[in-house]
């Protein structure tokens, strides 16, 4: 009975596991782009009012000219003493020391143009980021070239522009003078060196005891060491550094933070980017069938897409009249018409109803699209082929309780599938519905598959199908027991049944993989337990007018 299709639509025809992880991250993404771009939003707004709540901060610079005072005249160069250029990092070092950051609190101190409390948060704030080895409100960025010229820009951020502006030049007068201060510090050693000679002359010559001629060659030596002292003396005043300063600082205008704009665009694509790293990594942790979209790499049709439904409504209603409901009754009619179109010139059809493992709904499926046959016109014979855990008498006994038996062929005999496949001229079938025939499975046997193999099941069912147009049977799932894979070599074709965020991908691929090897055809999906209030894409609620309305 079965017609072997092209095998190339089945999983050999699939794309390779790398190409499939990328396209379920690429689908993943835009299913989820309308909460990624509200995240996104969320965010740059979140971020827009923060920066807006924070305080300003201004930035004043002052510009210090850095020169290699080796370049000077021969005169200028005797009668003047400079320190030598500084080496690369030293003024941020310098500037940054606990040395010059105390100097320039204490004479923060006494500027008059701050108010008090502007002063204190100055110098708080600069003696905090000194105990933690960290200044930020003060930078220097230097621009030199190799031979130690060129400039250096301070920068001072503060809270206001006056502050920022008095910060960058104490700062910049702070460095100047620790710059001029390596030039001095090697004529005050010298002074002080000149100092203890000329002390312990004085002391000798007050000693009792010196002869003339010692004396007198104590005093010349005392007179050339004072006039040693008084021309280093000269030079204290002639010391220079290599810092001056080009221009004072000017007052901002606007504060360089925050910016509220900038803090908006950057939170939005820092979140836009995270939200869409995580929803990536979570669809390719997460390999479960989540829409149709999913299931488009296996090359294989989706036939219909199932809504879920409440669990109490199945358990007091039964899953056949809730298919009777609008949203089910139009999505399980989908299903109908795509099924009767891939088989339009056959008379009569046969397909197997099957799953990758339990509890995915194939029975449900199976009990209310041969309730949508029905409806249409069709004769439907249900077989449950599940022969160790068939359920398709209990789905339809919560339908009604109330079923009568007939005869499928011979007198009387078998009423279930495990007793006729052993006397199968004598099979009798329930009434489930008008137009419906079901034979159930029976109790649960676990040589199911001795039993199948060992008779001419195709024979079998032939002779069961003539008083129908469509046959359905409700096989175990094909990745549980090799039956439904027996079942399905006799009929027109597998539909396979996958529930919405729990059958896994590799599950799937797991069991075309099986139907290919067997030459079998899975002729299409069914996504059955789909969250419409989560995924809108599938939504029946076109109802028909409860009132008459006239036309004009």
């Amino acid at each position: 009975m079965n017609r072997n299709f092209d095998s190339s639509q089945n999983a050999s025809g699939t794309r390779s596991s790398g190409d499939l992880d990328l396209a379920l991250a690429g689908r993943a993404l835009l299913r989820n782009w309308p909460w990624l771009l509200l995240l996104s939003l969320a965010v740059g707004l979140a971020a827009y009012f923060w920066a807006r709540a924070q305080p300003p901060v201004y930035r004043a610079e002052a510009v210090v000219l850095a020169s290699n005072g080796q370049a000077n005249s021969g005169v200028v160069n005797q009668t003047l003493v400079t320190a030598p250029p500084l080496p690369d990092g030293a003024a941020e070092q310098a500037l940054h020391s606990s040395a010059v950051i105390t100097a320039i609190a204490e004479d923060l101190q006494g500027v008059e143009q701050l108010t008090a409390p502007e002063r204190a948060s100055l110098i708080s704030a600069l003696e905090t980021e000194l105990q933690r080895n960290e200044i930020t409100s003060l930078q220097i960025i230097p621009q030199i070239d190799p031979y130690g010229n060129g400039l250096y820009t301070l920068q001072a951020d503060a809270r206001t522009a006056t502050a920022a502006r008095i910060l960058a030049d104490t700062a910049a007068t702070n460095l100047i003078r620790w710059d001029a201060s390596r030039a001095l510090e090697g004529i005050e050693k010298s002074a002080a060196t000149l100092r203890a000679q000329i002390a312990e002359i004085e002391r000798r010559l007050q000693t009792a005891g010196s002869t003339g001629v010692e004396r007198q060659t104590l005093l010349s030596t005392r007179a050339s060491l004072q006039e040693n002292l008084a021309r280093v003396s000269i030079l204290l005043q002639a010391a220079s550094g290599t810092l001056t300063r080009v221009s004072p600082a000017a007052q901002p205008f606007a504060p360089i933070a925050p910016q509220p704009l900038s803090a908006a665009l950057l939170g939005g694509l820092l979140a836009l980017l995270l939200g869409s790293a995580l929803t990536a990594a979570r669809a390719l942790t997460d390999k479960t069938v989540k829409a149709e979209d999913d299931l488009l790499d296996f090359n294989i049709p989706t036939l219909g897409v199932i809504p879920r439904l409440r669990r109490r409504d199945v358990i007091l209603r039964g899953i056949v009249d809730q298919g009777k409901s609008a949203g089910l009754y139009e999505a399980v009619g989908f299903l109908r018409v795509n099924i009767l179109s891939m088989f339009q010139q056959q008379d009569r059809l046969r397909l197997t109803v099957s799953s990758t493992a339990p509890g995915e709904g194939k029975s449900s499926i199976t009990a209310t699209l041969a309730d949508a046959f029905a409806t249409a016109g069709k004769r439907v014979l249900i077989i449950d082929g599940d022969l160790r855990r068939g359920t398709q008498q209990q789905v339809w006994e919560k339908y009604s309780a109330s079923h009568d038996w007939k005869p499928l062929v011979g007198m009387g005999g078998s009423r279930n599938l495990q007793d006729a496949l052993k006397n199968p001229d004598n099979v009798q079938v329930l009434r489930v519905e008008p137009n419906v025939d079901l034979l159930p499975a029976g109790p649960g046997l676990h040589e199911s598959l001795v039993l199948l193999t060992q008779l001419d099941l195709g024979a079998i069912l032939d002779r069961w199908s003539q008083a129908y147009d469509i046959v359905l049977i409700d096989s175990p799932p094909l990745l549980a027991i090799a039956d439904g894979l027996v079942l399905a070599r006799h009929t027109d074709g597998i539909v396979l049944v996958t529930e919405a965020r729990t059958t896994s991908l590799q599950a799937i691929r797991a069991a075309l993989r099986r139907v290919e090897r067997s030459g079998l055809h899975v002729i299409g999906f069914v996504l059955n337990k789909v969250d419409v209030q989560k995924d809108t894409t599938y939504s029946y609620s076109y109802t028909p007018r409860t009132t008459q309305h006239s036309l004009d």
